[in-house]
């Protein structure tokens, strides 16, 4: 592995440096949020104990060699915000309330000619055949069916939930064992 290390030396100011030590004595930090710190501390150039390698540094945090030039890169390009964790923004899903209203169309419908019933596969390439989404992949569309808890053709092809009549309710189920009979001891 190519050592990066002199392309991106860690330089922490001496601000930076006592607010990553008061961070790694704090009892309640998320344990990536440490390791963190702890790699910054360990591969300073200004570190008293001298900046360690990245194998050392991987070895003693616990992490592999490569994650440990990771944290290193992101801290020289972004600065500090390499301690907090990248949350992804949310994406829109591709089926919104009218796609998933068509796909409901679409699987109430007959099933295509030589099917018996939909299939997830079908669905998708109908949705993309009725020019309702570009493309969409079997399991948006598996997450939208059992969302709205719907069969893909079954008996019952409704996309409502099935209600117990009360005739088919499931009555109490008598037990095969029996209980122990109490003796009773006569008095005399």
């Amino acid at each position: 592995m190519p050592d990066l290390a002199k392309k991106l030396k860690v330089e922490l100011s001496i601000e930076e440096r006592s607010g990553l030590e008061a961070l790694c004595r704090q009892t309640s930090v998320a344990a990536a949020k440490l390791r963190r710190a702890r790699v910054l501390l360990m591969s300073d150039e200004a570190n008293p104990e001298g900046r360690r390698r990245d194998w050392e540094i991987a070895e003693a945090v616990g992490l592999s060699e490569r994650q440990v030039v990771r944290i290193r890169q992101q801290f020289v390009r972004e600065g500090e915000s390499v301690l907090d964790f990248n949350v992804r923004p949310p994406v829109a899903g591709k089926l919104d309330g009218k796609a998933e209203a068509h796909l409901i169309t679409l699987c109430c419908s007959d099933a295509p000619d030589g099917r018996d019933r939909w299939t997830l596969q079908l669905l998708c390439d109908g949705l993309a055949r009725l020019k309702v989404v570009e493309s969409v992949c079997r399991e948006t569309v598996r997450k939208c069916l059992k969302k709205m808890n719907s069969s893909r053709g079954g008996q019952s092809v409704s996309v409502s939930r099935k209600r117990i009549e009360p005739g088919l309710s499931p009555g109490w189920k008598k037990s095969s064992t029996s209980t122990r009979k109490r003796s009773t001891r006569g008095t005399r």
